[in-house]
């Protein structure tokens, strides 16, 4: 129903109509972000190479859904993409102070002889600094298997689809 109401909105335009879902998506999923999540699994990826493994605990709010194989598929592509990607941190907002300060330092030294005025480098420092944030952090990191989501996007689809709220609790990944 929700498609059909997408193309109706949309004036049957198909792109149109998939960004109307996903905005949908992303309003469901910030309104059920505040709901506790206790239920879960815990799930383990070990690359064929035998050399890289990575445990993760993914949240969702029902026993239901956690053992659906969508939740589970989810859980082990979450997995996979932490295994090739090695993301630090669960989110930006977890990387601490001064890890941030000393990338600022950094690339506040690089660009000291650009001649550029202070607003502009300022400019160029926080997108640096929100692109290392995405870079280091699992949510906000180009999803491996679709390039074109980030991993908030993709966990904000299944919080749709379930409609539930589904959270990445840890991950520890280890590699020879």
């Amino acid at each position: 129903m929700d498609a059909k109401k997408a193309l109706e909105e949309s004036g049957d335009d198909v792109e149109k109509a998939r960004e109307i879902l996903r905005k949908k998506g992303a309003a469901i999923a910030s309104k059920k972000s505040t709901r506790e999540a206790r239920e879960g699994t815990i799930v383990s990826y070990i690359h064929a190479n035998g050399k890289i493994g990575v445990l993760l605990k993914l949240y969702c709010e029902t026993d239901f859904v956690a053992r659906t194989k969508e939740f589970q598929e989810l859980a082990s592509n979450l997995a996979l993409h932490i295994a090739a990607m090695d993301p630090q941190y669960v989110s930006p907002g977890d990387i601490p102070a001064d890890i941030i300060e000393t990338e600022k330092r950094i690339y506040s030294e690089q660009f000291a002889d650009s001649g550029k005025p202070a607003d502009v480098l300022e400019d160029i420092i926080k997108g640096k600094i929100d692109k290392f944030a995405s870079e280091v952090s699992l949510l906000g990191q180009p999803f491996v298997k679709d390039q074109d989501k980030s991993i908030k996007e993709v966990i904000e689809e299944h919080v749709a689809k379930f409609g539930e709220n589904i959270q990445i609790g840890d991950f520890t990944r280890y590699e020879l």
